[in-house]
């Protein structure tokens, strides 16, 4: 950036290289933060004393300090970096706007930032020829008015940003206090802006999403270097930042359950103690699988959460800030993050890949994100018995799951600026859950896609508050889950859903079970991809009925049945009320 900014300059700033500096200063701070294991070991040992030893800790000490400084100086920059790009962003918009309004009225704005008319009106009647000069004077000078606003802002940018790298170039940076160097981030300046940015006022999609647009640049900024721990989680932040902020709270999440793990082992585990222990453990592997898989390019970790009895996560391959179109897909039984994610993330990331696929195939350009999301505790096998609780014969776990699915759809078009194309996908259990958030309603979801279910916790399809045509159905031949009709009946009996093929075609191999519909190169992966990548066009519809479907048709009439006769019910009363008031 020049002392002083131009037109030309603005046209020519590229926000997307400063964020990949603020990256690349992310990983200099981890890289510094992570060296606090061999500043310790490189302690004097015990019992050393003499002149050598007290050259030898101060030696140490001035290490540390200059490390400190060194970390709170990334740390300084990177913020100044992150509120940059953020303004340059928007700087970016108000130039193009402005060229667009220029180039409508046969203005050009100049390299220098003057205002040229290039294609004035011609034959004008002479009884209206005054009125539109005086028009045009006023599209210049609004045109020449936002020019200016666009170099005055573009100057604070630059300088703003010089500051800080001053600042860090002649040593004026102080360590935030402590003495660790992940402590030594946490500048004045920095907790100080963190600080006064507060909390939502409630825990909503909504409510965390105009907090954070309500925010200064300067204040995201600061909240995305040293971030709160409940940062990460909270629906309605963007993604680039809940991942920031996962990350940043991981190793302090393991440690926890660590020091708890060590606490319980200490004077032996007692018998009570066991299950306790167990879990622990069982969350721990959860926490290593999340970090093998996060290790991978182009992930995005949304949810971190090691409360209650398993660890909860949803991890995105590719840019859910950005994607144009966005799937998000929900697991059933038996998930667990260190059993299922491996597998369930190469199933995205194929996903993924076949959705642009698609997309090329049918003409069209755009981005797609997928989403695994495990983040509500599904139904385990050691749960089966508690029939009214969490067993996989209940609906209480997709019922509570489906409430917080419900705000993870939500945040996903609250948090930006355009929604995306969004596609909810479930599985098994898990389409049951996807079915309760979807009845949530005010979701945002365009297409709905459900496989190996078990029933959507409706028999009436406008309950689930998708575009009519846009909610989808895939049933395998001998999967014997998709017609246990627990949840709402048997969505194969219920109108209103587009059956989609699991059999073989000329796009792929048939599918059979209950556990394969995603396996690559298969008619039920291309169908799906083709509704993820918005051209359903593209699907082959087919139903695959058996023996299941017959024998469920009539708990599923029965259940519709049932469900008209509640209906009446309603109306009747609703009647007699009526009467009375």
């Amino acid at each position: 950036m020049n002392d002083v900014v131009s037109y030309a300059d603005v046209r020519r700033w590229k926000p997307e290289q400063l964020d990949a500096v603020h990256q690349q200063l992310g990983n200099r701070r981890d890289d510094l933060v992570n060296l606090q294991d061999e500043l310790d070991a490189s302690r004097n040992p015990d019992g050393w004393n003499g002149d050598a030893a007290q050259r030898s800790a101060e030696q140490h000490r001035e290490l540390v300090e200059r490390m400190r400084s060194l970390v709170a100086e990334v740390a300084t920059v990177r913020a100044a970096v992150a509120t940059a790009a953020d303004e340059v962003t928007a700087i970016k918009r108000r130039v193009e706007m402005a060229d667009r309004e220029a180039e409508g009225h046969g203005f050009q704005i100049t390299e220098e930032g003057g205002v040229r008319d290039v294609k004035p009106p011609e034959n004008v009647p002479a009884g209206e020829a005054e009125q539109v000069r005086a028009q045009r004077i006023r599209v210049r000078d609004d045109l020449v008015d936002e020019i200016e606003k666009i170099l005055d802002q573009a100057e604070a940018t630059d300088a703003a940003l010089a500051e800080a790298l001053d600042a860090a170039d002649e040593d004026e940076v102080r360590a935030g206090a402590g003495t660790t160097l992940a402590s030594a981030a946490k500048t004045e300046d920095l907790t100080a802006l963190a600080d006064s940015a507060g909390q939502p006022p409630h825990n909503t999609a909504k409510a965390n999403a105009a907090w954070w647009k309500s925010l200064s640049d300067e204040q995201r900024s600061a909240l995305r270097e040293n971030p709160p721990p409940w940062l990460g989680n909270r629906d309605g932040i963007p993604a680039v930042v809940r991942d920031e902020a996962n990350r940043a709270n991981f190793d302090k999440t393991r440690s926890q359950l660590r020091d708890e793990r060590n606490r319980l082992a200490q004077g032996g585990i007692s018998e009570d103690e066991q299950a306790e222990a167990d879990q622990l453990d069982a969350k721990l592997k959860d926490l290593d699988a999340v970090e093998d898989t996060i290790a991978r390019d182009n992930r995005q970790l949304l949810v971190l959460d090691a409360s209650g009895e398993r660890v909860k996560t949803a991890v995105a391959v590719g840019d859910v800030d950005t994607a144009d179109h966005v799937s998000v897909f929900t697991p059933g039984f038996t998930t667990t993050a260190a059993d299922s994610l491996k597998g369930a993330d190469a199933e995205t990331q194929n996903l993924v890949a076949e959705s642009q696929r698609e997309m090329m195939r049918a003409g069209k350009d755009g981005e797609v994100a997928g989403v695994f999301w495990l983040g509500y505790e599904a139904p385990q096998t050691d749960e089966t018995a508690d029939v009214t609780g969490d067993s996989v014969v209940s609906s209480e776990s997709a019922k509570e799951g489906g409430e917080k699915l419900n705000e993870f759809y939500k945040g996903i078009n609250s948090s930006r600026d355009t929604d995306p194309h969004l596609t909810a996908i479930g599985h098994s259990y898990g389409s049951t859950t996807t079915g309760y958030a979807l009845q949530g309603g005010g979701h945002g979801v365009d297409d709905a896609i459900i496989y190996g279910s078990p029933g959507v916790g409706t028999n009436d399809i406008e309950d689930l508050h998708v575009p009519e045509g846009h909610t989808y159905r895939l049933e395998a031949k001998d999967d014997f889950v998709a017609d246990l009709s627990r949840f709402g009946g048997d969505p194969s009996h219920m109108d209103g859903f587009t059956d989609l093929s699991t059999e073989k075609s000329d796009e792929g191999a048939q599918v059979t079970g209950h556990s394969d519909y995603l396996h690559p190169d298969t008619t039920s992966q291309h169908n799906i991809a083709s509704v993820v990548g918005g051209v359903p066009e593209n699907a082959v519809e087919g139903k695959t009925d058996g023996v299941g479907d017959a024998l469920s048709y009539v708990p599923h009439q029965v259940q519709e049945g049932a469900s008209a006769v509640h209906d009446w019910g309603s109306d009747r009363i609703a009647d007699v009320k009526d009467l009375f008031s």
